[in-house]
């Protein structure tokens, strides 16, 4: 059914509402980092483009995004394997406890992050273990790993057992299988997990006000400037923070359509 005139113009006017409401915040944040004044007003007098030489060029900022990502990177490596195997085990296999697996393993989803910090650090000052951006990794996992674990479930419920079946009955052991027929399948489903998994750990702030100690991830680093002491340094780094999402994310997708394109190109 295709809608009348007034009814696109409709949906026109409520798409361009939603893009509004998504990415007005961050062109504002964009003016913030370029205006020369050390406070956003509107409008904007003079324009300058030092506050990114000074964010590129400053220790600090260094220090943060590598410590961020180190924490990403690892969180995104260990989830897509955990998914990996965990979704496997609710969604290609029949045992008795699978149910309650399942809930159990997709329960922390539903935690409220500041409730889940707060428990991780009670528990690593119990073990006695002082909190650092390691101890991070590991309140990242609990929340993360669930989350990359069914988006690639999602994925093993779509394709058809047949297949290794298939692969069992040409003589091909387990290991084989999984690398040859499994693996490829579900790869689409563990890149879009470790997409996400880098992300929320990237930005994750909640897990890591309480779990990284005297060390500082670049989410805390915008809160404390914007709470206390900020300069225009908060927009620009939170400007290079989003570029750089875009570009791991444009780059995740050219690297998807190109394996796609030479597996076609191999099959044929």
């Amino acid at each position: 059914m295709n809608p009348s005139k007034g009814g696109r113009i409709g949906l026109y006017a409520y798409g361009i509402l939603i893009l509004a409401f998504l990415y007005l915040p961050l062109i504002s944040v964009g003016f913030a980092s370029v205006s020369q004044a050390r406070y956003l007003s509107f409008p904007i007098r003079q324009y300058t483009t030092q506050w990114y030489g000074q964010a590129l060029e400053s220790d600090t900022v260094s220090d943060l995004l590598w410590i961020s990502l180190q924490v990403a990177t690892i969180v995104t490596i260990i989830s897509m394997v955990l998914g990996f195997f965990g979704a496997l085990a609710f969604a290609r296999y029949h045992w008795r406890f699978r149910r309650l697996y399942q809930k159990l393993i997709l329960l922390p989803i539903f935690f409220p992050q500041s409730v889940l910090g707060l428990a991780l650090l009670m528990w690593f000052n119990a073990v006695g273990i002082t909190p650092t951006w390691h101890t991070a990794i590991i309140a990242h996992l609990v929340w993360i790993a669930p989350i990359a674990t069914l988006i690639i479930a999602i994925r093993a419920y779509s394709f058809d057992p047949a297949l290794e079946e298939a692969a069992r009955d040409m003589g091909c052991s387990t290991w084989q299988t999984l690398r040859e027929v499994t693996i490829p399948l579900l790869m689409p489903g563990v890149i879009s997990a470790g997409l996400f998994s880098f992300l929320l750990s990237w930005g994750n702030f909640p897990l890591s006000l309480f779990t990284t100690g005297a060390d500082l991830t670049l989410p805390e680093w915008l809160y404390a400037k914007m709470v206390s002491g900020y300069s225009p340094l908060v927009p620009t780094v939170g400007m290079l923070s989003v570029a750089a999402s875009i570009v791991l994310v444009v780059v995740a997708f050219a690297v998807s359509m190109l394996t796609t394109r030479f597996k076609r190109n191999t099959t044929n």
